[in-house]
Order: structure tokens, then sequence, then C-alpha cells
């Protein structure tokens, strides 16, 4: 595996990347040439949703290839192109070979949601502490219980059936979790002792997810596109980002069952008040855990 790595100005990033696709690279990455230093710069944008900027000032485009002939033949069809003329080349290096699966899964380590409740995946042994376990791998849908928006819906829901199934099935209901990713919410909703869960998602990855991962964890839910809800639920909850949530309101609050609770994340502390002001023609939703930067807030009918 060989690393092609180039210098280019903030305007020529999407041309570069595009053309480094186009010249069948393994992939491309882009990072600030100038990290670590005085002048590095940070772009913020909501998680899922595009960045504000291409890229940073003096942008570094990394493209991997099989071998280096086909690294110096990309690296020379680019330096004839006009595009090229503001970028310059930094070198091809050779990469050192990897265990790519064991380095993978190095990053991945069972996670506490609460002392007794694990998310673990399945290359690793549960903790001993771990009284109720979710068998989690990294996957393509969003959820593996390492994010902080994750990790606050699961607290809340060990935090309703803490005591046993039977109170769990009572505290929880009748629950829809609703942007699935993973499912790993609506599993944990199981594990908790909830027995009646939809769990819906409008990209069909994510439901083939989270049904395979229900197996795994020999929980029962249905699993489904969004015109797969019907009725009412004890239990709402979403977790997805704030500008959808609030495109969702009433969807989301039709749903909720008197006496039931409306759970919300994928929302920055920042962006509360938006939140409070899209719901409060239904509901009043309160913050109820932070974690980085990351808040929760729920809503009780």
């Amino acid at each position: 595996m060989f690393e092609l790595s180039l210098m280019c100005p903030e305007n020529r990033v999407e041309t570069l990347s595009d053309a480094l696709d186009a010249l069948d690279a393994l992939s491309v990455s882009v990072e600030d040439a100038d990290a670590q230093t005085d002048a590095e710069q940070a772009l913020f944008g909501e998680p899922g949703m595009p960045a504000p900027k291409e890229g940073w000032q003096r942008s570094r485009v990394i493209a991997l290839y099989e071998t280096e002939a086909k690294a110096q033949e990309s690296l020379a069809l680019l330096q004839a192109q006009d595009f090229f003329a503001d970028c310059k080349m930094l070198g091809i290096h050779e990469l050192p070979e990897q265990d790519w699966v064991r380095l993978t899964q190095s990053q991945f380590t069972p996670v506490d949601i609460t002392p007794d409740f694990w998310i673990v995946p399945t290359w690793h042994e549960p903790p001993a502490q771990a009284r109720i376990t979710i068998r989690l791998d990294p996957g393509l849908a969003f959820g593996t219980g390492t994010h902080p928006t994750t990790r606050m819906c699961l607290r809340w829901i060990a935090g309703q059936g803490r005591s046993d199934e039977s109170q769990g099935a009572r505290e929880l209901g009748r629950v829809l979790d609703y942007g699935c990713g993973s499912g790993i919410l609506a599993i944990g909703a199981a594990k908790h002792g909830a027995v009646d869960i939809d769990a819906v998602d409008i990209d069909d990855a994510a439901v083939r997810a989270t049904i395979l991962n229900a197996e795994a964890n020999d929980v029962r839910l249905r699993a489904g596109l969004p015109d797969a809800v019907s009725g009412v639920y004890q239990t709402v909850l979403a977790n997805i980002l704030a500008t959808p949530l609030k495109v969702l309101a009433p969807l989301l609050w039709s749903r909720v069952a008197p006496g039931g609770s409306l759970v919300l994340a994928g929302i920055l502390e920042r962006q509360a008040d938006e939140l409070k002001a899209a719901y409060a023609p239904y509901c009043q939703l309160t913050v109820t855990d932070q974690e980085d930067g990351w808040i929760l807030m729920t809503a009780r009918h």
C-alpha cells in the first residue's frame, strides 16, 4: 500500500479529491496541514451534515494506492492539469503491512453505560460486573454505544427498567425507536424489560442491521421503514440530529401515549432553545442529561 500526499489550498480540495477518486485511489482523505500548530483551524459542522467549508486554507490531501506505480501515474496525470497549479506533491510513501481487522477491533472495547450495563463487541468477554450486556460490533449503521448521544439514551432506558424486567415492561411500555440505526436503543429497551418494540429507519441498511443485531442479542422486536409505525407508544426514542428532530416534532409527539415519555438526542447544548421552541406547541422539553457538549431532552405527555 502506498500513500500519495499532496498540499493544496482550500479552493482546490474538492476538485483534487474528485480527480483522485476518478484516478482509482482506494481512499482519499483531507487533513489540516497546520494541525498541531498555532495556525490550526477548526471546521465546525453538525454531525452528519456537510462542513461549512470543503477544507482548510492549507489542506493535506492523502490518497492510497495499491502500488507505487499507480501512485506515480496518478501524480503525473494530476500535474498536467491546470487546477494543479496551486498544489504540490509532498511525497509518496510505502505504508507498513497491517492486520486491519485486528487494528479496527482494537479501537472498540467494552463500553459501560451504567456499572452493570455494558455494550460489548463480540471479540471481547463481558466484564465481570456486567449484569446486562448488548453484544454489538461496529457496522454500517450508526450506534455502537461510544457516542454521548447513544450513551445518554441508554442511561435513560436503564433508569426506567433498573429494578427488574417486570418493572421495565411497566415503565417503558410499548417502545418506538425512530431512526434506529444499529437498533441499539431498541435492543437496550428489550434488555430492560420492554416486550412490544418497533424500530424504524429510512435506511434499508439500518433496518437490516437492526434485525441482525436483535437476533444476535436474542431479543424480539419489529424493524422496518417509518411507515411501519402504528398507534401510540409509552416510550418514543429519537436519536437523530437537531434539524430533523425539529421537522419531526408533530409526528413524534403524536406517537406518545398519554402518560408516556418522549426522549430526544443528537442535540448540541447550543441547540436546546431551538428544540424547546419547535416542540412548544406540543410539550415542554427539558434537558435531563448532558455529556461532552451533547444533551438529552425529554418530555412527559
